[in-house]
Parts: structure tokens; C-alpha cells; sequence
């Protein structure tokens, strides 16, 4: 007897088209935090770049000042900061101009950067949550077992909160289903340095890059079950 199976296979839904701003936004993570020398674009050494020379690159064509001043004012996690600073010998202000301002990302470069006004924790007790939001995946293939990992970047990030909590904008991605809870006073008794930078993510250069397990207080999924 002939036997036919019939095959349910999974669909994906479309994901929706991302918005202009979003786009632009990525675009500058990338350039800010990773891109700088592989795009040949000048960089100063406490991560400003200037807006006019951005703008003339052509991952940017066709955006206008005013687009990145929105994104930079609009960003719910608060990663670029502008900075006018004006040119060389000009007698007055001109905050219309490009290339008067200069732009970084608060954090997460894979490049070394100077004066990024991060804040020292030295007080656990002014710092008593730090997460680090990952996924149950890579949780049980890796950081289980080796700890978390600085990676690519010049930093572990840590969130004070879990996303959407009162004043907590930024520090892990917001469909994280595994929160890792760093014991920062046993860190930092054991010679760890913790930082805050200027949007509240809570960073930290582990040991040789990585943060071992015995420093996570707790572990626990979505729901709240224990996962240690």
C-alpha cells in the first residue's frame, strides 16, 4: 500500500520592515563601537568622531544632520552621546552646523577608547543589581561552565534592573530569556572592577576578560526558575 506523509513545516513570519531611524541607528552603533578603522573614518582616542566627516560617508548617504539628532534625542537606550565643540578659530556659535559636533556611543567598543566618563563602583551597596541578560542556549552551551565573556568588546555589560523596571534603559537585549545575576560584592572584594557608564549600563573587565561562574549570585529563567 502506497503511504504518503504529509509534511508540516514550519513557516517563519515575515519579520516587519524596520524604520528608517532604526537603520540609522544600527549604522552608527556599528561605526562608533566597531567600524571606525575598517571604514576609514577619523576616530579620537575618547571615541568622538566628527558629524560632517559621517556624514559624507556613504553608509550614510542621504542622511541629514537633523536625522542623527533625532535618533541621537530619541534612542530609548540612550547609546550616542553629541557634543558641540565648534571649529578651530570661530568666533560665534553655530549649532546648525555638522561640523561643529562630534558623536560617540557610550559604550560597548571592541577598540580601545579613552575618558569614556565611566563612573568606578567601589560600593556594592550603591550598585545592588547587575544582570547579564542572555539566552537559554548559549547559557547552557557555554557560559554555564566558562562564564561570561567580554567577547569582541572591551567590557562585560550588566544591567541594574531587568528591562522594563523603573529607570532601567539599557544593559542587555529586551528578549533575553535567561537573567544571570552577578554577586558584584564578592567581585569586587576579590579585585574585579565594575564601572557605570553615562546611560547606566554596569561594565566590567571580569578576570582577563571573563567573569568566572562563581561570581553569579543566582541564575534563573523567563519565570523565574532556578537554572544554578
Amino acid at each position: 500500500m502506497e503511504r504518503h506523509i504529509m509534511s508540516h513545516a514550519r513557516t517563519r513570519q515575515p519579520r516587519a520592515p524596520e524604520s528608517p531611524d532604526v537603520k540609522l541607528s544600527k549604522s552608527l552603533s556599528y561605526i562608533l563601537r566597531h567600524g571606525p578603522a575598517k571604514e576609514k573614518l577619523p576616530i579620537q582616542q575618547d571615541g568622538y568622531m566628527n558629524v560632517m566627516q559621517l556624514l559624507n560617508h556613504p553608509r550614510l548617504k542621504g542622511i541629514k544632520f537633523t536625522d542623527i539628532r533625532r535618533v541621537v534625542d530619541s534612542n530609548s537606550k540612550n547609546r550616542f552621546k553629541l557634543e558641540y565643540r565648534g571649529h578651530d578659530g570661530q568666533e560665534t556659535l553655530n549649532l546648525d552646523d555638522p561640523g561643529g559636533w562630534w558623536i560617540r556611543a557610550n559604550q560597548g567598543h571592541s577598540f580601545t577608547v579613552t575618558d569614556l566618563e565611566l563612573e568606578p563602583i567601589t560600593d556594592p551597596e550603591s550598585c545592588p543589581v547587575a544582570i547579564h541578560g542572555t539566552y537559554m542556549e548559549v547559557w547552557k552551551n557555554a557560559i554555564r561552565s566558562q562564564g561570561l565573556s567580554k567577547m569582541k568588546r572591551n567590557h562585560i555589560h550588566l544591567a541594574a534592573g531587568l528591562p522594563g523596571e523603573t529607570g532601567i534603559i539599557s544593559g542587555m537585549r529586551s528578549n533575553s530569556d535567561v537573567y544571570i545575576y552577578v554577586d558584584i560584592k564578592k567581585a569586587i572584594e576579590d579585585g574585579i572592577r565594575f564601572y557605570k557608564s553615562e546611560n547606566g549600563v554596569i561594565l566590567t573587565d571580569g578576570k582577563d576578560g571573563v567573569l568566572p561562574p562563581q561570581y553569579f549570585g543566582k541564575v534563573v529563567n523567563k519565570n523565574g526558575d532556578s537554572l544554578l
